[in-house]
């Protein structure tokens, strides 16, 4: 397994359900953990909630410090923010997490992304940096859980340079009970981002908090 220990994560949307959430795994699992926000008070004050040495600044700011970089923002703002990055974030892995989803009476379903999927759309705004798709499934409930120890869940890894793939899943399994699993080319992304959807469908029928594991392997 890939050693990761020393490595800085900043999470770009680290204020949201979500990228709090992976904030708050990675800081207690003894990384140096970057929140950032377009409010730098923003990102410290959700820094300061997680505590475990997470510290908060400006986007601009912890991407150009962290050595990777997760991407935890609205589909909506999502292209924006990473064409104002991308000579901080040039060079760099840059994690995209982001699920294009729309919400209406029927539930959640997927949005069309022009470029396939919102990690392509990622890749081809960042041409200086290895995109990787990760982090679609985790429910933000069980990361804040303090009951939580492990969380029950294989994520998915998808990505066409293999050594950041394997950075990537080395990274997941540092929340226990989290695998990391290779889930193909970065051109597979949009299957794994609409299938959020059929979970969002999957917990709220059922009250659950629901994730995936692949099995045989």
């Amino acid at each position: 397994m890939t050693d990761v220990s020393g490595l800085s994560i900043a999470i770009l949307g680290g204020t949201g359900d979500q990228g709090k959430g992976l904030a708050r795994r990675f800081a207690l699992a003894g990384h140096r953990v970057l929140i950032g926000s377009r409010s730098a008070r923003r990102a410290q004050d959700a820094a300061d909630s997680i505590g475990a040495g997470a510290a908060g600044g400006e986007n601009a700011a912890v991407a150009t410090e962290a050595d990777v970089v997760i991407v935890a923002v609205p589909y909506e703002g999502h292209r924006a923010l990473l064409e104002s990055l991308r000579a901080e974030l040039a060079g760099k892995i840059v994690i995209d997490c982001v699920n294009p989803l729309g919400f209406d009476k029927q539930g959640a379903y997927a949005l069309p992304v022009a470029e396939g999927s919102a990690a392509q759309q990622a890749a081809e705004v960042l041409p200086d940096s290895t995109v990787v798709a990760a982090f679609h499934h985790v429910s933000a409930v069980l990361l804040m859980d303090p009951a939580v120890h492990k969380v029950d869940l294989d994520v998915l890894v998808l990505g066409d340079d293999r050594e950041a793939v394997g950075i990537v899943q080395a990274l997941a399994e540092v929340i226990p009970g989290v695998r990391g699993v290779y889930g193909g080319r970065l051109r597979n992304a949009h299957q794994i981002e609409a299938f959020t959807a059929n979970l969002i469908s999957i917990n709220r029928r059922y009250k659950a908090h629901a994730g995936l594991r692949i099995t045989d392997i």
